[in-house]
């Protein structure tokens, strides 16, 4: 695409959000209780905003700049990006939440103009889960406490993941009938998002429910029941879908069994089943597929990807076991084994384009 942004400036913007994820993992560390110095006390709530908005929300506008082709698109990746390295630099937390804002508005239009070219239920969906995170930034720059943000960002994480999933599902070819429940789960959490973020107490019930629902409806369509009995790289991907299919559901369960989630214990199993359990398991399945998009570099497939994929369930299963045991020392021996495993797995992608290089040499 001639309008396209060329691959050199795409790869900065790249860069800039995994720099996020390394100050959001390192402030993560610190709230969990290791005693690492943060400049100042307010980078402490930093957490979720660099992991949603700097990282995961610049790579995911940056891979829909790519697939519509214009550069206007790359507001989005840039403006997330840039916020999210003034709220490294401790500059005023409303300017990286208004440049949220922006790169959210922009990932919106961008989203509905695909939307309109192309009139499909999961571009549909995408569309949605653009305006979560818009809905959520925009709460935030007003000033709404993240426990109120955090149920549209989940939406946006969720959603957009699904919104691709479905994208795939077309090849299975759901029924009318199956597409139409589809449609209700995606009600059904938008309106459990609204009443967990903006009820008079956080009641994640109904969003609970629609979780399960759509974990039901993924694994009962999605074609990773087919990729499963491969080889090699897909495989692997439908290994790690399982994986956050499942988490997907941990998370539902735990929401819908508990009448309210405490802060420190419950929601926080609840949270990161979601943010760590589904959403960065299906990052390890799908980013050998999606960093080649954007970089335009190789990553060949290696079975050595498991490993990181496989300590992953271990350190979620460590946390969780920490939140409702109220064992402070296995929420921090899962919360250091996030970070080795995330650490890993960008090692293990490095070392596929290296032994790729070199053979080709």
């Amino acid at each position: 695409m001639k309008n396209n942004l060329a691959v050199r400036y795409r790869i900065p913007i790249l860069m800039a959000g995994f720099i996020s994820l390394v100050f959001g993992m390192y402030i993560g560390l610190t709230r969990l209780g290791w005693n690492f110095p943060l400049a100042s006390a307010t980078q402490f709530a930093l957490h979720g905003p660099l992991m949603v908005c700097g990282f995961l929300g610049t790579v995911i506008s940056l891979e829909r700049a790519v697939a519509i082709g214009e550069r206007w698109a790359y507001g989005s990746p840039l403006a997330s990006a840039v916020g999210a390295a003034l709220l490294i630099a401790g500059v005023n937390l409303s300017i990286g939440a208004l440049l949220a804002v922006i790169a959210s508005t922009i990932l919106s239009v961008a989203s509905l103009k695909i939307f309109l070219r192309q009139r499909e239920l999961f571009t549909f969906t995408l569309l949605i889960a653009a305006c979560c995170w818009l809905l959520g930034c925009v709460l935030w720059l007003g000033g709404s406490s993240l426990a109120q943000v955090m149920p549209w960002w989940m939406g946006f994480l969720i959603i957009t993941i699904v919104g691709e999933r479905l994208e795939l599902s077309r090849f299975m070819r759901p029924a009318y009938g199956s597409r139409v429940l589809f449609v209700f789960a995606l009600l059904l959490f938008l309106a459990g998002a609204g009443i967990a973020s903006l009820g008079a107490w956080q009641d994640f019930h109904l969003l609970s429910t629609a979780l399960i629902a759509m974990t039901l409806w993924l694994m009962r369509n999605d074609i990773v029941r087919h990729t499963i009995k491969q080889r090699g790289l897909t495989r692997y991907i439908a290994a790690a879908l399982i994986c956050g299919y499942i988490w997907l559901m941990v998370a539902g369960m735990i929401g819908l069994s508990l009448p309210q989630l405490n802060a420190g214990s419950s929601y926080d199993a609840f949270s990161h089943a979601i943010f760590l359990g589904f959403v960065f398991s299906m990052i390890f399945g799908h980013a050998p597929i999606i960093f080649p998009a954007i970089t335009k570099i190789k990553i060949p497939y290696h079975p050595g990807f498991y490993l990181p994929l496989i300590l992953l369930q271990v350190s979620l299963l460590l946390r969780l076991a920490g939140d409702f045991l109220y064992a402070a020392n296995l929420r921090k021996a899962g919360g250091i084994l996030h970070t080795v495993t995330i650490i890993l797995f960008i090692s293990v992608l490095a070392a596929s384009v290296i032994r790729n290089k070199n053979k080709s040499v």
